[in-house]
Parts: structure tokens; sequence; C-alpha cells
């Protein structure tokens, strides 16, 4: 959705190390924003993403216009399933409806054969997985790792609206995901204990406010009790009026990156 950082520049690579032509889409798309003023405060400046694909290569931007995306009468909405229901779909209603729907149209106007995300946002490349799977379009969707801050902050767009005391206090969601993978890497299998452990660490920043915290099945997303296989930590914190979210798979690899 453009204001582009590392963390996009990371797809771009991959996308470019992979394939003999890249593209990068930029649309702030409305219909995805659950608050009109969230929409309207969201950073923009496409002639410094432009500066950024430029810069690292890319073949082709596309970047249409509302009207190009949603003409004059359109009336058709993507819902996905359960996957998209809990977590970001529950605090969010209609969110996932918005982006799968414009990630439809996207993947069908540009016919790219692998389409590149981010991990941080895990829920959403499994309902657009789910959606292209579905509705049977071809292009293979690919999650690369989450980029972090040196203080383990993942990137968003967002960050930008962080007061400076605010950036400071941010990290703690990735120290409440560390704590808990430390803790299931000890031998914890209680999701209760694990969710535990990440409110507990959010619970002494005076300045993040808890909106969820989950352990959850790898592949539903259904909470669990006990954590016997693949599972996603996921967390969002509001600071101020800025709302974050981070998450860290729970698989083979015992440790996370710090």
């Amino acid at each position: 959705m453009g204001w582009l950082h590392d963390g996009h520049r990371a797809l771009m690579r991959r996308a470019r190390e992979e394939s003999a032509t890249s593209v990068v889409t930029i649309f702030v798309n409305p219909r995805q924003f659950n608050v009109a003023a969230d929409f309207t405060r969201y950073p923009r400046s496409e002639e410094r993403d432009l500066e950024i694909c430029a810069a690292e290569g890319v073949d082709l931007v596309f970047a249409p216009g509302v009207d190009e995306v949603y003409p004059p009468g359109f009336d058709t909405v993507v819902t996905v399933g359960a996957v998209a229901q809990p977590l970001e779909g529950a605090a969010r209603p209609g969110h996932f409806d918005g982006v799968a729907t414009v990630v439809a149209i996207l993947f069908n106007l540009v016919r790219a054969d692998r389409a590149y995300f981010g991990q941080k946002d895990a829920q959403q490349v499994m309902v657009i997985r789910r959606m292209a799977l579905d509705l049977a379009i071809p292009t293979e969707v690919i999650a690369c790792p989450t980029i972090r801050e040196p203080d383990g902050l993942a990137l968003s767009s967002r960050n930008v609206h962080l007061t400076p005391a605010e950036r400071a206090a941010a990290p703690v969601l990735r120290r409440a995901l560390v704590a808990a993978c430390d803790r299931w890497a000890a031998g914890e299998r209680s999701g209760d204990a694990l969710r535990a452990v990440m409110r507990s660490v959010l619970d002494a920043e005076p300045l993040a406010d808890v909106e969820y915290v989950s352990v959850a099945d790898g592949s539903t997303l259904a909470e669990l009790d006990r954590v016997d296989g693949p599972a996603l930590l996921s967390l969002a914190v509001r600071f101020g009026s800025t709302r974050l979210i981070d998450n860290e798979p729970l698989g083979n690899d015992p440790r996370p990156a710090r």
C-alpha cells in the first residue's frame, strides 16, 4: 500500500532474484480500512515510492487510481471463510473482505507467476493463499521473513505515526513474542501459559494498550489449549492512535531470531 520501507525492498529483491520481470503494485485500498480517518492518515508519497522501486531495479510499477480498481457500479466482494474470522478478522470486521477483493483484482490484472508478501501479516498471507486457491488464481503466494529494526520492531508503514516515546516502547511486541518462544523452547505447551507470558511482558509497558494475544493453530488459527504442532504466536497492540501487529511461528526451530 505504498510508503515503502526496507521490508518492501526485501520483497522486491526476492522477486528480482527469482523472476525475469518484477512488478510492484501500489494501491492504498479504501475497502480494507474500518475507520475512514485511518485511510485518510495512511502515509503516502508516490514520488518517494517510485524512487525506491527504481533504486531496487523493479521493471514495472502499477499504481492505479481508485476508479481503475473499483469502476463505477462496482458491487462485488470476495469473502474468505474460517481463516479470516479470528484475530484481525474479529478485531477489524470487513477488513479481510477488502483485502481479498483488492488482491483478487490485482492478481487478475497483473497475472504474475508469484506474489511476495511479508510474514509480519501472517494471517493476511493465509487469507490470500486461501482466496487464490479457492478461486483458481494461478499466482503463487510466497511469504518472506519479517524485516526488523535493530531493536526488534517489525518494519511497518504505520511506524511513522509513533511519537518518540511510543517508538521507544514499541519493541515490547517483539520482547513478548520472544519470551513466549523461549518458554515454549523450554518445554511449555500450555496455550494459556504462553498467552500469559506475552501479556505479562506487554503489561509491564505503560504505553502498550493490548488488543489481543494469541496462540493459535498454524493452519486454522483456532486458539490452542495445548501446543502439540505448528502454531502461530501473534498480538495486536495500540500505542496512542497507532495500532501495531506482530507474530512468530512456532515449529521446528526452538529459538526465534533476535
